[in-house]
């Protein structure tokens, strides 16, 4: 969904308003590499002269069209906002790399900084134009991601000018959401720790990512409403939905993806 000339001339005035705040909270550290960009792929996606693909970290946007599917709104916003950003530093960023430098698509993981410094991350947070993620272990900038989207969500700029919440019960396809429940069972297995909700959803933390977690504040959420937000996985297309299982799982990756409703 493109948004009006007006709204978008609003989006580069805010980003100018965050440049320091961004700098502020995500300074770029020294000694950094510098690359030049080939083309930007989507809103959180960029591809380098060299031939790699580099996912920005902490940061998720809607999704272009594929395969027939239409783009999410704001999907095509944020690949030209994005776009804008590297034109503005001449089409050269500043790479640091993750802790876990690969994801499972062999894209190299890395936090994105322009010329003058500023994350970009945090930029397109605060302009409304994607949503954190915090996936351990790139997890070192989750704070001050989290104050960039934390201004866009109550400024109600980009894809919070409507809430992306869904309830629980309205999750009905596989891929990222935030989604929102009362918790009726906690349990803790060789599997890790399951948060059901009232719904058709549960929440797992699994054993590796355990250590990350306040185990008994997680075993207090029962009776509490919560926001979660990931990747919702179908149990049913797996052929591994057991009689009275959700059928829909979301991993928490971090405790940055679960937060108690106010």
């Amino acid at each position: 969904m493109l948004i009006k000339k007006a709204s978008l001339a609003g989006a580069f005035f805010v980003s100018a308003i965050w440049l320091s705040a961004a700098q502020a909270f995500c300074p770029a550290p020294s000694g950094l590499t510098s690359a030049t960009v080939q083309r930007v792929v989507d809103g959180d996606t960029l591809r380098l002269s060299d031939g790699r693909n580099v996912r920005m970290i902490g940061l998720n946007t809607p999704e272009l069209g594929k395969k027939g599917r239409s783009d999410e709104p704001f999907a095509v916003t944020a690949r030209k906002r994005l776009e804008a950003l590297v034109a503005a530093s001449d089409g050269r960023v500043s790479l640091q790399p993750g802790k876990e430098s690969k994801d499972r698509y062999g894209r190299t993981l890395a936090h994105v900084y322009g010329a003058d410094g500023a994350s970009l991350e945090a930029q397109m947070l605060a302009e409304g134009l994607g949503f954190l993620v915090a996936v351990a272990p790139n997890v070192d900038l989750v704070s001050c991601q989290q104050a960039a989207e934390r201004s866009a969500r109550q400024a109600g700029l980009g894809v919070w000018r409507q809430s992306p919440v869904l309830k629980a019960d309205q999750i009905s396809a596989s891929g990222f959401a935030l989604l929102s429940g009362r918790v009726s069972k906690v349990q803790r297995n060789r599997g890790g720790v399951w948060i059901e909700l009232q719904d058709p959803v549960v929440l797992r933390v699994a054993p590796n990512l355990l250590s990350r977690f306040d185990v008994a504040s997680l075993e207090g959420l029962k009776g509490k409403q919560v926001e979660a937000r990931g990747w919702v996985l179908d149990r049913s297309r797996r052929g591994g939905l057991k009689e009275g299982q959700a059928r829909w799982v979301l991993p928490l990756t971090d405790p940055a993806m679960l937060q108690v409703a106010p």
